[in-house]
């Protein structure tokens, strides 16, 4: 995991010339604060194995403050906090650095106040916020602070990272599946290979509505799409005979390339993807799901009509 982190441009730009404040843009909230410990580390130019790493790590450095607590959100009161400790010097450093996690999730009013401060703080004071969602940082905020957008990583990058987390397991579908997150591909893989059998029984369209009234845990919706896509995908490559890029190659996918011609898996993989935004502005799991059943139908027969 460490070595994931490390691989971005924010850790790396850590390590040279930085603005007063930085903004880390980073969608992964399970991995957000360890990367901005990580990218800490390089500011500080904490070796491995080093005190001063070993006491970042964890949130002891003197130097290096970390708010809020772990879970927690920025308050007024944590504000005057920082609004005092910057005015303090360096105590083993020539430098502070604040450390404010969950940036995205800090009140507007609590924004608001530290402006001043992140526009022009103290000589030798600098600020790291760690934002999942970047538009929930104001724009005042945004246009004060260098920002360090971390992309989705590659699926590579991610199969390599779950070997090395997990080496007795196989991350190859996992890491296919999760769009670039490693916290959703550690959800995938601790799923095994039912969430993936359980996409290939909605593709079918067998008994779909008794099949989506189970669909009832909004929190599940996100790994659940996320292995419809991939069973599409691989649909898509076991059908124009490119089996070897399909991530799995089971009975139940390949059951599945005689019922949707390349051209409807290709359109499916984008309704799903309209699906998964549709969860994201509140819609109810299984009626999303109906309704994506039920395009994906639309789809299909309109495919095996043109194939015909």
């Amino acid at each position: 995991m460490i070595e994931l982190l490390r691989s971005t441009r924010a850790y790396r730009d850590m390590g040279g010339d930085i603005s007063h404040t930085v903004l880390v843009a980073f969608s992964d909230e399970k991995y957000l604060r360890p990367l901005l410990k990580e990218c800490a580390k390089a500011f500080f130019g904490a070796a491995d194995g080093s005190r001063e790493a070993d006491l970042i790590g964890k949130e002891t450095y003197s130097d290096c403050i970390i708010l809020p607590g772990e879970g927690a959100k920025l308050t007024a009161e944590l504000c005057g906090r920082i609004l005092d400790e910057s005015a303090l010097l360096p105590v083993e450093s020539d430098k502070k650095l604040f450390v404010l996690d969950n940036f995205h999730t800090a009140p507007a009013l609590v924004q608001n106040k530290l402006l001043k401060l992140l526009e022009e703080p103290p000589d030798r004071v600098y600020f790291l916020l760690g934002a999942a969602n970047e538009h929930a940082v104001l724009p005042t905020v945004r246009s004060r602070a260098q920002k360090e957008l971390v992309p989705p990583f590659a699926e590579e990058e991610i199969e390599a990272a779950l070997s090395r987390m997990y080496p007795k397991s196989d991350g190859r579908a996992a890491a296919a599946a999760c769009g670039g997150s490693l916290s959703v591909a550690e959800s995938l893989l601790s799923e095994g290979e039912e969430i993936f059998v359980r996409a290939e029984t909605f593709l079918s369209g067998e008994n779909i509505e008794a099949f989506c009234r189970t669909l009832t845990e909004k929190k599940d919706a996100a790994l659940f799409f996320s292995s419809v896509k991939l069973v599409l995908r691989d649909i898509m490559y076991l059908g124009q005979g490119l089996e070897k890029y399909a991530a799995r190659r089971s009975e139940g996918t390949r059951r599945l390339v005689t019922l949707y011609p390349v051209g409807a898996a290709a359109k499916g993989i984008s309704l799903v993807g309209q699906a998964e935004q549709d969860i994201v502005f509140n819609a109810n799991f299984a009626q999303c799901a109906l309704n994506l059943a039920l395009q994906l139908k639309k789809e299909r027969d309109k495919w095996q009509k043109l194939s015909s």
